[in-house]
C-alpha cells in the first residue's frame, strides 16, 4: 500500500507501518550531496524531519583532507522540504528539480 491509499485524516493503523510507505514521490525538488565540499558535520542528518541521511563507513579523501565516513541519501522518503539544504553551512546540498 502506497501513502496514496491510506484513509482520510491520516489514521495510524498499525504500528511501524511508515517504513513501508515511500513518500519521496511527492516532492518537486531533491537534495544533491557534494560529498567533496561536505565537512561531515552532520547537520543535515540531525535537522531531518525524516532521516533520509545515513553515515556510510569507509575513508573518503579530497585533497589533503579525508575523513572515515560519507553520507548517502534515500530519496525513497526524501519530500524535497529542503532544511538540509538551508542548514548546510559550506553549501554542500543543492537543491535540484525533480525530473520523473
Amino acid at each position: 500500500m502506497s501513502w496514496r491509499e491510506l484513509p482520510r485524516g491520516g489514521l495510524i493503523l498499525e504500528p511501524g507501518n511508515s517504513a513501508r510507505r515511500k513518500t519521496g514521490d511527492w516532492r518537486v525538488y531533491r537534495p544533491v550531496l557534494d560529498n567533496d565540499k561536505c565537512i561531515r558535520c552532520l547537520l543535515c542528518w540531525a535537522y531531518c524531519p525524516e532521516g533520509i541521511f545515513s553515515i556510510v563507513d569507509g575513508e573518503y579523501k579530497v585533497g589533503n583532507r579525508s575523513w572515515s565516513f560519507s553520507l548517502s541519501i534515500d530519496y525513497d522518503y526524501c519530500k524535497g522540504c529542503g532544511i538540509c539544504a538551508e542548514e548546510c553551512p559550506v553549501g554542500a546540498i543543492k537543491m535540484v528539480e525533480e525530473v520523473k
